[in-house]
């Protein structure tokens, strides 16, 4: 039996034995009677673009002829495309939406798919459930009323509105021929993952005139054998090519590059909390506005907003809900631990391409190695953690209730001062550290999260929440 079509924290995933042509073509179905019966459009544009996987592009095509024959004209990348640039295109264009196959991270075996409105930011749960309801067999007009699918460069048009955003928020006097952005003095490793990110990220930062050393730049719908994604045991190689080559930094991608990583020459992989701190002290030295972060990032972050009279607002973990935040407050940046960024004057959708350009000009001007220390010395030490734990969704929700009633007044020796329940439940202690435990949005598991002053009081406090979790399961 199949497991229904669902679109969870970033849209509907699943493997391929559930994720197919004949259900594809039932979201494309929904998603054209959604523009139809929500917003009115008996006609206009969608964009539709996939990632590197080996079936994406046949599955994007499917997307395309489901909405042409329902009347809408079609744009579609000449090659697979990051998400990013694929919600940029359709704020720019003022096109009626998009949609992106993509499974982001996960495995080579699954695929997905999600649907971007025509402001560019994540789709809230008010959209996707409407597309839901409407999920049906495609239901073509007469042919004379199909719309047009034609292919397009979505990179170009990007790439300038990218040099001008981040030579803007750098400072930048300098240019490096039509680009008005000079990385020249700036060496980078770029690691695609075998991703979407190849040929964008790096072009942009090649363009910019940085020295660019190229990993996974090839593609693979296989990703070389280990998931797309951006975490610190996926990276070993970039970290030993940052050394090896003494570079100034390294860059990685997610597989479909809305997502990206650092890693510094003396520190490594740089978590992307300490990331998130820098990269906002950065922006507040020319700039001002507060930050948006989620239940599961640093409260670094608060800290740098505090010492620039600014303020940081909290939201459930998923980056539509700081997408919303951001709205909401004009936030100068929005970002969440996982490592999804955006800033101001772009699109409020996370952006890898964009962010990664960011994080050059940033090390160009002081390298993020400098500048964590210096964060640091100054708000003093902080570490994060997480872990799961196995949970099948149909629990999730029981084990959060029984989870209330078991809350305790001290975890691992210290009082509780607050829980915070925006996500699941936070726990705040009167030592200034804190214990997460939330529901995973993509996978059958519970996610349990960390924050304290040494790497060893984030170890208690993360077995301290598995044993509260643990039982409950």
């Amino acid at each position: 039996m199949e497991t229904p079509i669902s679109f969870g924290t970033d849209g509907w995933r699943a493997t391929l034995d559930e994720f197919t042509a004949p259900r594809v073509r039932i979201v494309g179905q929904a998603v054209a009677n959604y523009l139809r019966e929500v917003e009115g459009r008996e006609d206009g544009t969608v964009a539709v673009s996939y990632d590197a996987r080996e079936t994406s592009r046949g599955f994007a095509e499917d997307l395309s002829r489901v909405l042409a024959a329902n009347g809408f004209d079609v744009l579609i990348p000449e090659r697979d495309t990051p998400t990013p640039l694929l919600a940029w295109t359709i704020a720019d264009r003022e096109l009626a939406g998009g949609l992106m196959v993509t499974a982001s991270h996960n495995p080579p075996e699954y695929n997905g798919v999600k649907f971007i409105p025509s402001d560019g930011a994540p789709a809230l749960p008010e959209v996707t459930d409407e597309i839901e309801a409407r999920l049906a067999e495609p239901d073509p007009l007469p042919e004379d009323e199909h719309g047009a699918v034609r292919e397009e460069d979505f990179v170009a048009p990007y790439a300038d509105h990218a040099f001008g955003l981040v030579a803007e928020r750098a400072g930048s006097d300098g240019s490096q021929g039509d680009v008005p952005l000079d990385l020249s003095d700036l060496s980078v490793v770029y690691d695609a993952m075998h991703g979407s990110g190849r040929g964008v990220t790096d072009r942009l930062l090649a363009e910019a005139g940085a020295e660019v050393e190229r990993l996974r730049c090839e593609r693979d719908p296989e990703f070389g054998g280990s998931p797309p994604e951006p975490s610190e045991e996926h990276l070993g190689d970039l970290a030993a090519a940052v050394r090896e080559r003494d570079a100034d930094l390294g860059i990685a991608n997610d597989g479909d590059a809305d997502r990206f990583a650092v890693v510094t020459p003396d520190r490594g992989f740089l978590d992307e909390n300490l990331f998130f701190a820098a990269l906002y002290d950065y922006l507040l030295e020319d700039d001002s506005g507060p930050a948006i972060r989620t239940v599961s990032t640093t409260f670094l972050v608060d800290r740098v907003a505090d010492a620039h009279g600014e303020e940081v607002f909290e939201t459930p973990v998923g980056f539509k809900w700081v997408a919303q935040a951001m709205a909401d407050h004009d936030a100068l940046v929005g970002g969440e631990e996982s490592g999804g960024f955006s800033v101001r004057g772009h699109v409020r959708e996370k952006d890898g391409v964009l962010v990664a350009l960011l994080a050059a000009a940033t090390a160009a001007e002081r390298g993020f190695d400098d500048r964590v220390d210096a964060l640091l010395s100054e708000f003093g030490e902080i570490h994060q953690g997480k872990i799961s734990v196995d949970c099948p969704d149909e629990e999730k929700a029981r084990v959060l209730d029984d989870l209330e009633a078991e809350l305790p007044e001290s975890v691992a020796g210290q009082d509780v001062e607050d829980v915070v329940t925006a996500d699941g439940f936070k726990i705040l202690l009167d030592d200034g550290s804190w214990l997460l435990v939330r529901p995973s949005g993509t996978e059958p598991k519970m996610r349990v999260y960390a924050e304290a002053d040494s790497e060893d009081r984030v170890s208690e406090l993360l077995d301290a929440g598995r044993d509260l979790v643990e039982p409950l399961v």
